[in-house]
């Protein structure tokens, strides 16, 4: 019997040779950057950058900063990656250089970069005004947590070994739930203290300077509670269970949810709480139903913390232990033990479905290192903290994309996935009428997705 005839070969023979014209890529790019125009970004950011040369720069720094985050959104992860922007004037018009976009990242100093935020929350507070996201009066809900950075370099300010055995940076975030956004970031050495009082307070204020003014009021340090119009809560694990923290949210009129510590009281008030099974109440999963296995007891009244902010709530959630469980508050052999603190009021179930959401913060980390908070490219510590403050913008661009101008699963599509299908889908650039028209690929299966978010586009007021 003959061998039968096999084709291995996943590709084509072809011919390639340099000079092909008419044919352009990252039309997706084009997209979010034709949003960012719609919003006004790359103006205000402008408006927030001092130029101290002479004359006016080739590059003006807002389109700089703008594109950069494009490149950001695309996959970069150095001032090289402009490069793939530079040969698509058609689509983007002048890019800068790699140096000059070093050079603007080197321009940029703290007060300016405050002014940056600044400018940037008036584009957000526009997206927030048209986001059904936001809308409503329940409370908003803030997110802190830090992650470690690893670099390869010692020759980066503030590089330092990590409580981890690595060595690198130790930033802090402060998350929008609703929507994902980076409200602040801050870059911080390696060695940085995990539940630093002061970093807490810092991204939490600067959250809240990133509000809508009607959402912000009222959450200032020292500000009359009569003022508030919109809750805030913020969330944070054992990090931001410190008496500073604590208080400085309730000077600021903010609710909080932080994971507690184990302690002698703590641990008291679960050893009286086993075996007394009327206390423990099913948990609820994220939809509503009770979740098997695991159960909610409030233990408020076996505490006594002077140090706790009046109104603290103890509550307390049991799962059964498997292989691999982390530390729990309570060493038991049947039960895994962890618990929060809460200023909030309502069933302590609900109230711990809303702790386990700060979860969500994982994702948000996940959704920065894959644009670039995994690269800081330069030596100066001032230059790489605004490399992350454009990582943050490049991922609340993409967040806002996502909310204003997609549908479905595309709105909460990662990284990857808008690369592959949306970014970066190739077209044809056909002059007509004295108009660029670029003609998406025939079959590219987002060709639909790209064709509305244009359309919603143009819809924006």
């Amino acid at each position: 019997m003959g061998a039968s005839k096999v084709n291995g070969n996943s590709t084509r023979r072809v011919v390639v040779e340099p000079g092909g014209k008419g044919v352009v890529a990252h039309v997706g790019l084009h997209t979010l950057g034709s949003f960012a125009d719609r919003l006004g970004l790359g103006d205000a950011l402008s408006a927030a950058i001092p130029w101290e040369g002479n004359g006016v720069p080739v590059h003006d720094r807002g389109k700089v900063l703008v594109q950069s985050a494009l490149m950001l959104a695309g996959g970069g992860e150095s001032c090289l990656d402009i490069e793939h922007l530079r040969i698509g004037a058609d689509l983007f018009g002048s890019v800068p250089s790699d140096t000059t976009v070093a050079r603007t990242f080197h321009e940029i100093d703290e007060s300016t970069r405050v002014g940056i935020a600044e400018a940037t929350a008036g584009v957000r507070r526009e997206v927030w005004r048209r986001s059904s996201a936001t809308t409503g009066d329940a409370p908003v809900l803030l997110d802190i947590d830090a992650s470690l950075v690893e670099v390869h370099s010692e020759n980066k300010e503030q590089a330092a070994p990590t409580f981890k055995g690595g060595y690198g940076f130790h930033p802090m975030f402060c998350f929008a739930d609703a929507t994902g956004e980076t409200l602040a970031a801050l870059l911080r050495p390696g060695n940085a203290g995990a539940n630093t009082v002061v970093d807490h307070v810092t991204v939490l204020d600067d959250a809240v300077g990133q509000l809508p003014a009607e959402v912000a009021a009222g959450h200032r340090a020292g500000d009359d509670p009569d003022l508030v119009q919109r809750a805030v809560v913020v969330r944070a694990d054992s990090a931001g269970c410190t008496e500073g923290f604590l208080s400085a949210c309730r000077a600021r009129n903010i609710g909080f949810f932080v994971s507690a510590r184990s302690n002698a009281q703590v641990t008291a008030a679960l050893f009286d709480a086993i075996g007394i099974e009327e206390v423990w109440l099913p948990s609820l999963a994220q939809d509503g139903d009770d979740k098997d296995g695991s159960a909610v007891a409030e233990l408020t009244s076996l505490i006594d913390d002077a140090k706790l902010p009046s109104g603290t709530r103890l509550i307390v959630r049991r799962e059964p232990l498997h292989p691999g469980a982390q530390r729990s508050l309570f060493p038991s052999l049947d039960f895994r033990y962890w618990g929060f603190y809460t200023d909030q009021d309502g069933d302590p179930r609900e109230l711990d479905v809303m702790m386990r959401a700060h979860a969500h913060v994982e994702q948000h980390i996940c959704r920065l290192k894959d644009s670039g908070l995994t690269r800081f490219p330069f030596a100066s510590f001032c230059a790489n903290a605004n490399w992350l403050a454009t990582v943050a913008l490049a991922a609340d661009l993409v967040r806002w994309f996502q909310l204003l101008c997609f549908e479905g699963s595309w709105r909460d599509a990662r990284p990857k996935a808008l690369r592959w299908a949306v970014f970066h889908a190739p077209g044809r650039l056909v002059h007509r009428a004295r108009q660029r028209v670029v003609r998406v690929i025939d079959g590219w299966p987002t060709t639909k997705v790209l064709l509305d978010a244009y359309r919603r586009i143009e819809l924006l007021t």
